[in-house]
């Protein structure tokens, strides 16, 4: 994956990257969020169940449950760029959900390119010959994972 941390964090950031202990990510979407907590100790992260979105809106009390059950250090937001790195709307709205969850839950955030990271989801399922109906079985949770061990790849460096 073409990735490059983002240097976008909340403004009252005190979780510096090398001290967040586990963060909660998230491949936004306007109709399903994928979603991966992560470890730094072990720099990896596990898909969690996606968290349907009704044209962009998240259902808040299925994340709000998420949060109160993991506990998260900070939150990492993936940021889809276009592949020639300039943004587009959803870059916006992806945005504008990570300061919402700072607002929420007062926890910094972190903007995490990720480029591919659905169509590198997609393959892995793909080569482990799974089911390829991806509205069914979705890789949401794959790319939130991929996401987060990324982050925690650019920010161990």
């Amino acid at each position: 994956m073409t990735a490059s941390i983002s240097t976008e964090t909340s403004l009252n950031d005190n979780h510096k990257p090398n001290t967040v202990r586990s963060v909660l990510g998230f491949d936004f979407g306007t109709t399903r969020m994928g979603v991966a907590i992560g470890q730094s100790i072990t720099g990896t992260a596990q898909p969690l169940d996606p968290i349907k979105a009704k044209d962009g809106i998240p259902n808040w009390d299925e994340i709000t449950k998420v949060v109160e059950e993991w506990k998260p250090d900070a939150f990492v937001v993936g940021l889809p760029l276009d592949m020639d790195g300039s943004e587009n709307e959803m870059c916006q709205r992806a945005r504008k959900f990570a300061k919402r969850l700072n607002g929420r839950f007062n926890l910094p955030y972190h903007m995490m390119d990720e480029r591919l990271s659905s169509y590198e989801a997609k393959g892995q399922v793909i080569a482990q010959k799974g089911n390829r109906n991806f509205k069914e079985n979705s890789v949401d949770g794959l790319a939130a994972q991929m996401i987060v061990e990324t982050w925690f790849a650019e920010t161990t460096k």
